[in-house]
């Protein structure tokens, strides 16, 4: 062989070996999270953070950038803040706004006993004692004005409330600041989702309740140039995943713009003239971006009019110029970048690549579109994650992924936990069924899964794998099933009436005995709507049939349980507390099933800590590997 015909052999090889690259956990966290900041005050350019992540010091590195909104070569930029608007500064210069956490009650052992200082203790009277991973100290996050030309003055503008402020914005001519809230306490704000929207003038220090009447969320409040207020609305009290409604006004006036539409709003912008709102929302799969009319001088209902379309999310909608919207764009594929979009033709633009080099070269999953039949007689979407170089002559493992939420999405997104690309890269199919319960295919579908967990819902799963396991390119002796939360529940009950279609299990977290979950989770209203009420209220036959049906620490279920299952638990999680795995892993002991439990003591209901993660990722494969 001539010197030419080996060097032309090696680049083939060494072509052939990138192509064959995949994603590895370990290469998932050298993905960058690209998150924009804002766009400048000339609207030219937009300013965005790249961080990266140190798994050995499992610290992160941020740096931000500017790029042209017509694109081009970003450059860095530390000192932005200037190029951009500041939110948190009134629009008459005046004063600066921010959050700050103030001490409202005592907590602690040295609150009620200060000579006891060596004393670890918490002492409550009611609920809200904790939430997702932190007990409460008596501290609020209440807003605070500080005066622009003397620090030393400053207003709180929440004095002695014992709420918080999840959200705030300045009224346009700097007047006033509106905020939402929940203005509930104890035990009475875990059992209801109903925040307001307040007014607070500066000058009178007076507080008006701008949402006074509407029961459920009532969040997100905008102005737009013109001086028109928006704001995004649930109807019912407790229903966390209830439609978000958008709503304006003007004056005394005020119109739902999608009380017609059978969907639900994500994050919406206004239109620089205010004639128009642009929104991000589920379907069919995928978050597209939509716009919608407003006009008040007509009573009848404004179109709506879906702009972008594609096997993607339109993951974050954070501005909109004359003529185009920037957004950050995902799927399953790839992680967020920054794009603008034509609000005419929905026409993409990329403007960041920043993580080019993690996916130059690696062979990527195919993602495709599939139509179940339900057992109910509905079409449902599934999409389903093939091997890079998927070969449909072999037999390839398959897993049913079980989505949590109950009511999530599951789109085009990215996760640096359950990745569709990292699990397609192991070599198994993945079907991803969007079951009963799930935004983006009508109100009616989305609310179909409250208080009938284990109805309809485990029906959908069966028949997604099912139709999946027809196929002869899987091997129907190697079936898995996956999940986390609700999806974690999804397993510990399919465990109990999967007939052996399935070899092996994963939960994450999942909700196990729904007894002990009602009497540790500190979202009551959550588990009030969902399981339709207290497992004690003997009349009320919604909680019943949950607590007796559909409980997968039931007798009847446990006692069919024989498939190896591994079970994940973090110490942190307080909506699904870290009991309900211990529960389910006890179980599988006692009863002599193959079954591991992987404790997290500092992790909440994610996995968050880098180093965390990828045991995470090594164990779940490591499982799949002993069991499938």
């Amino acid at each position: 062989m001539n010197r030419f015909s080996i060097l032309a052999a090696t680049v083939l090889m060494a072509t052939s070996a990138m192509a064959q690259q995949v994603m590895t956990p370990e290469k998932l966290w050298q993905v960058k999270k690209v998150a924009p900041i804002g766009v400048t005050k000339d609207k030219k350019n937009v300013v965005y953070k790249v961080t990266s992540t140190d798994v050995k010091t499992q610290k992160d590195t941020s740096k931000t950038y500017m790029v042209s909104l017509a694109g081009g070569r970003a450059t860095e930029t530390a000192n932005y803040k200037p190029l951009i608007a500041d939110a948190n500064l009134s629009a008459n210069s005046i004063f600066l706004a921010a959050t700050e956490k103030v001490q409202l009650q005592k907590v602690s052992g040295q609150d009620y006993y200060p000579e006891m200082d060596q004393a670890d203790v918490k002492i409550y009277n009611e609920l809200n004692y904790r939430h997702w991973d932190t007990w409460n100290d008596g501290k609020y996050d209440h807003v605070i004005l500080t005066d622009k030309k003397d620090a030393s003055k400053k207003v709180d503008i929440l004095k002695d409330e014992p709420y918080s402020v999840v959200d705030y914005i300045w009224s346009p001519d700097g007047s006033k600041i509106v905020y939402v809230s929940k203005k509930k306490f104890g035990t009475e704000y875990a059992l209801t989702t109903n925040t307001d929207i307040y007014q607070y003038d500066i000058q009178s220090q007076k507080t008006v309740n701008l949402t006074e009447g509407k029961k459920g969320y009532d969040m997100s409040p905008s102005f737009s140039k013109q001086g028109d207020f928006a704001f995004l609305s649930m109807a019912q009290d407790g229903f966390e995943a209830d439609k978000n409604d958008l709503i304006v006004r003007r004056g005394d006036v005020e119109v739902n713009l999608t009380q017609h539409w059978d969907g639900t709003v994500g994050n919406y912008l206004w239109s620089e003239d205010g004639s128009k709102i642009y929104f991000n929302a589920p379907t069919k799969g995928t978050v597209q971006l939509f716009e919608v009319d407003v006009d008040f001088r007509t009573k009848k209902l404004p179109a709506i009019k879906q702009i972008t379309k594609g096997q993607f999310d339109i993951a974050n909608l954070f501005a909109v110029t004359s003529h185009q919207a920037v957004v950050t764009k995902t799927d399953m594929n790839h992680a967020a970048e920054i794009y603008t979009v034509d609000l005419k033709t929905g026409k993409l633009n990329q403007l960041t690549n920043e993580n080019k080099e993690v996916y130059e070269g690696m062979a990527m999953s195919n993602v495709v579109e599939r139509t179940i039949k339900t057992t109910d007689g509905k079409d449902m979407l599934a999409w389903v994650i093939y091997p890079p170089n998927f070969d449909p002559s072999k037999k390839y493992p398959t897993l049913l992924y079980a989505q949590g939420g109950p009511q999530s999405a599951l789109t085009q997104t990215y996760s640096p936990r359950w990745n569709f690309q990292l699990m397609a890269a192991n070599g198994y199919i993945v079907i991803a069924p969007n079951r009963r319960g799930m935004p983006g295919h009508g109100v009616e579908w989305n609310a179909a899964i409250s208080k009938d967990w284990g109805g309809q819902v485990m029906d959908d799963y069966l028949s997604a794998i099912d139709d999946i396991a027809k196929e002869a390119y899987v091997d129907k002796d190697r079936l898995g099933a996956v999940g986390a939360s609700y999806g974690g529940y999804s397993v510990y009950y399919l465990a109990g009436i999967h007939e052996g279609r399935f070899k092996t299990f994963i939960s994450h977290n999942g909700v196990f005995n729904l007894k002990s979950m009602y009497g540790t989770t500190e979202e009551i209203f959550f588990t009030n709507w969902d399981a339709g009420g207290a497992p004690w209220e003997l009349d009320n036959k919604a909680a019943q049939k949950t607590y007796n049906e559909f409980d997968p620490s039931s007798p009847k279920l446990v006692n069919k349980w024989n498939t190896p299952m591994l079970v994940f638990i973090g110490g942190k999680d307080y909506r699904v507390p870290m009991g309900q795995g211990q529960e389910a892993f006890q179980v599988l002991q006692l009863k002599g099933i193959k079954s591991r439990m992987v404790y997290f003591p500092e992790e909440n209901h994610w996995i968050l800590k880098p180093q965390n993660a990828i045991i995470w990722h090594t164990e779940f494969y490591k499982w799949l590997k002993e069991t499938l």
